[in-house]
């Protein structure tokens, strides 16, 4: 997006943004949010219409796919949960849908689903305990269990889904809890709160992995853009493309209240995006361990993000609004 851009729509955006608002302010406009569990996962709809599932069972991790974001797109990309869509970049596996781990965690992989070698040791695994459904929420506990059998720690959860005037959300509440002695989340890019976008919502294509066209645009908080936008620290980061003749995006918001706030963004031009306060040493290029956080034994810190699904680009959209909005409800 560049300057002369956002000043050529400017009468446009303030335009916007007053319908935006007074359309927040109509109760009518809620929408209906219903969630029901079945068998390894939580369904929930929004108005009767599918908005996406939680899945507990079946991956090294509690995801969220599929996600449906306005005009009935889906938001994330389809791989490796379903195969052969066209467009669709086969790589990284381990990148479903929406989800929440981090790759050293008292030195047990977890954002990995495999072993880099026959030498390596197996990843872990977040494996639910327990699951409440309260109104639009879902309530879990999750114990992070290492090859050996042994839990690492746990985590509590609190996902909660919702509409604004500009689209529809999730927020994640995620407690982690030292229950087993210190818990190390070490300094790795790869982590943590992640999300893999729907392929036209990609920077640049790919051919050799499968995706051969992108449309995408980013920008973040900071008004850094693109590509640049990886490593750097920012409250909250937006892609958004043309996808069925419709502008769509994704804001991801990273709340005042977390540790490390501004955090720092594995964002990369290829549809991986995840907020990681840990990465320093390689976001930054300072010493390894610069990154590291230490739970102390019975302790615990808690994150809180929020996925925005939204109409219109960053502009349209008021992400910069809908943050400030965010951060106040907390």
């Amino acid at each position: 997006m560049t300057s002369k851009t956002i000043n050529s729509s400017k009468s446009i955006a303030t335009i916007a943004l007053v319908i935006s608002l007074w359309i927040a302010n109509d109760p009518s406009t809620a929408g209906e949010i219903a969630i029901s569990q079945t068998d390894g996962k939580a369904v929930v709809t929004i108005d009767g219409e599918l908005f996406t599932e939680y899945i507990f069972e079946g991956h090294a991790k509690p995801i969220l796919y599929p996600i449906i974001g306005p005009q009935g797109i889906e938001m994330t990309r389809n791989y490796p949960m379903k195969e052969d869509v066209d467009n669709e970049a086969r790589d990284h596996p381990h990148h479903k849908s929406l989800w929440f781990t981090h790759d050293d965690v008292n030195g047990v992989r977890f954002w990995m689903e495999y072993p880099r070698s026959e030498t390596e040791e197996k990843p872990g695994a977040i494996v639910q305990q327990d699951m409440q459904i309260v109104g639009n929420h879902i309530k879990t506990k999750n114990n992070w269990v290492a090859p050996d059998g042994q839990v690492v720690c746990s985590d509590t959860r609190d996902v909660a889904f919702g509409t604004t005037a500009v689209g529809r959300f999730i927020d994640l509440n995620i407690t982690i809890h030292a229950c087993h002695g210190d818990v190390v989340f070490g300094d790795t890019k790869e982590g943590t709160m992640g999300i893999r976008t729907h392929p036209l919502l990609r920077i640049t294509s790919n051919e050799q992995r499968g995706n051969h066209t992108a449309k995408g645009s980013a920008i973040n908080s900071e008004g850094v853009e693109g590509k640049e936008m990886w490593g750097k620290r920012a409250k909250w980061v937006d892609y958004w493309a043309p996808i069925n003749g419709n502008t769509v995006g994704i804001a991801i918001l990273d709340h005042p209240s977390n540790p490390r706030h501004p955090t720092w963004w594995h964002a990369r031009d290829y549809g991986l995006v995840a907020a990681n306060p840990f990465g320093i040493h390689n976001f930054e290029g300072k010493p390894e361990g610069t990154g590291d956080m230490t739970i102390k034994s019975d302790e615990s810190i808690t994150f809180c993000y929020r996925f925005l699904f939204h109409d219109g680009d960053a502009q349209q959209a008021n992400i910069a609004g809908e943050f400030e909005r965010f951060s106040a409800s907390n």
